[in-house]
C-alpha cells in the first residue's frame, strides 16, 4: 500500500505540520485531558498503562479489556477539543478484533490509535519479559487497522516491542513494512541508552515517535535533543499520572497527620479556578439565558 501523501491531512498530520517535533502528554481520564488542554498541548493520548490504573487499579499487564479503553476514551474526546490518541494494546486480539476496535475508537471521537506487536497478555513496553507475535502476524492486524481505518480522520501508529526481544535490525525491518502497509508514523518502544535512541531516530521511517518514562528503561532527554536525533512524536505518557500520584500521596499523608490541609492549600488548585476549569460560569450563564427566555 505504501505511504499515501493524500493521507496527510488528519487532525494529527495538521499538528505535526505547524512544527519540527511535538511534545505531547498521557491523559487518564477527563480532568487530565482538560488540563493538557488549558496547558496549551495541541494533542494528546490516553494511556493504557494509567487508565489500568485509574479504572481498575491494576498494572500494565494485559488486563484492560477494549471496551473499558474505548468507554474512558469517548469520555475523554467528548470532554476536550484537542485531538486524541489511543492506546489500543494489541488491537485486543486477531485481525477481526482489531477492525472492531478501530471502529470503535473512530466511533468514540479518537484521532488515531497505537497499534503493537507483543505477545497477548502484554505488559507494559519498559518491563522485563516482553514477546512479539511473529512480523507477519503483526503486518496483518496492521492492515485490518488501515483498511477499516479508510480515508477517515484516523492517524495509526505502529509500534513495535522487537528492539528488546529481537534487537534493533528487526524492530526497524518491522516499522519499514508497516509504514509500508499504511501507518501514519512508527514507535520502536524503549531504546535502553542514547546510542539506541540515535539509531533508532536515524534509521526508523517518519514521523516516528520516542516514548519518554520518567525513570523507565529510555534516558529522559529534552525536546531539542530528541528532535536533533529525528523524532517527531515526543511522548510523556505517564507524567501526570506520576505527578498526580505523588501530589494525592503527599495531601493526604498530611491530612492524616495534621487532620486539616491548612498547610497545603497553597500547593492546591483553588475552589474558584476548579470551577472554572469544569465550565461553571459558561454552564450557569447558559442556564439563566434559559431562564430569561418568554
Amino acid at each position: 500500500m505504501g505511504s499515501d501523501p493524500d493521507r496527510a491531512h488528519t487532525r494529527v498530520h495538521n499538528v505535526l505540520a505547524a512544527r519540527r517535533a511535538a511534545v505531547f502528554p498521557g491523559v487518564y481520564d477527563t480532568l487530565s485531558a482538560k488540563l493538557a488542554q488549558r496547558a496549551g498541548f495541541e494533542l494528546a493520548f490516553v494511556s493504557g498503562y494509567a487508565v489500568a490504573a485509574t479504572s481498575i487499579g491494576e498494572p500494565d499487564l494485559g488486563l484492560l479489556t477494549q471496551t473499558e479503553i474505548t468507554d474512558r476514551a469517548r469520555e475523554i474526546c467528548r470532554a476536550v477539543d484537542i485531538p486524541i490518541i489511543v492506546d489500543a494494546d494489541t488491537g485486543y486480539g486477531n485481525p477481526l478484533n482489531v477492525v472492531r476496535t478501530v471502529n470503535a475508537l473512530i466511533d468514540a471521537g479518537a484521532a488515531g490509535c497505537f497499534l503493537e506487536d507483543q505477545v497477548w497478555p502484554k505488559r507494559c513496553g519498559h518491563m522485563v519479559g516482553k514477546q512479539v507475535i511473529s512480523r507477519a502476524d503483526y503486518l496483518q492486524k496492521l492492515a485490518a487497522a488501515v483498511e477499516t481505518r479508510g480515508d477517515r480522520d484516523f492517524f495509526i501508529v505502529a509500534r513495535t516491542d522487537a528492539l528488546a526481544v529481537e534487537g534493533v535490525d528487526e524492530a526497524v525491518v518491522r516499522m519499514e513494512a508497516a509504514h509500508s502497509a499504511g501507518a501514519d508514523a512508527t514507535f520502536i518502544e524503549a531504546p535502553q541508552s542514547i546510542d539506541q535512541l540515535s539509531e533508532v531516530g536515524r534509521r526508523a521511517p517518519k514521523p516516528t515517535v520516542c516514548n519518554m518514562v520518567e525513570r523507565g528503561r529510555t534516558p529522559l532527554l529534552s525536546h531539542t535533543e530528541l528532535a536533533g536525533l529525528g523524532f517527531e512524536l515526543i511522548l510523556y505518557p505517564l507524567t501526570g499520572l506520576y505527578a498526580a500520584a505523588k501530589a494525592l500521596e503527599v495531601a493526604y499523608g498530611q491530612l492524616r497527620e495534621d487532620g486539616t490541609t491548612a498547610r497545603r492549600q497553597s500547593d492546591m488548585m483553588d475552589f474558584t479556578d476548579f470551577n472554572e476549569l469544569m465550565g461553571v460560569t459558561d454552564t450557569l450563564d447558559w442556564m439563566a439565558r434559559l431562564d430569561e427566555e418568554p
